[in-house]
């Protein structure tokens, strides 16, 4: 059973049917049991829209977790406990929580940040 947690980029580059999404990405996102947007990359968003450093409407973006045939992960104590343990490798909070969130599940962390790789073979550098 593939489960996977899309980064946020990726959530948003799915949205957009945006060229930067590889196909690996694509058959990946595809072929999952279960694909999952975390309520952490909400909030991400949410933060970078209300600063005009991303263009996106939150509201949008959790009505179309849904459209899309996914799932929310909702960030749990569990996934706030474990990144207090992960190593210093990546200062975002949120990448840290998404990492942290794959870790505690299981599920493949798609991501096209290459630093994150290091924290895990969960995360899929695509």
């Amino acid at each position: 059973m593939v489960r996977v947690l899309l980064d946020t980029h990726i959530y948003l580059w799915v949205l957009q049917d945006d060229p930067q999404l590889s196909h690996i990405a694509r058959g990946l996102i595809t072929e999952a049991d279960d694909v999952f947007v975390s309520s952490a990359s909400i909030w991400e968003a949410s933060i970078k829209a209300g600063l005009g450093k991303l263009d996106a409407d939150p509201k949008m973006l959790v009505a179309e977790i849904e459209g899309s045939g996914f799932r929310e992960l909702p960030v749990l104590g569990k996934h706030a406990v474990l990144v207090r343990d992960l190593p210093d490798i990546h200062r975002d909070p949120f990448d840290r929580l998404l990492v942290a969130q794959a870790m505690s599940e299981p599920l493949i962390l798609l991501t096209a940040d290459g630093h994150l790789s290091a924290y895990s073979k969960l995360v899929m550098t695509v």
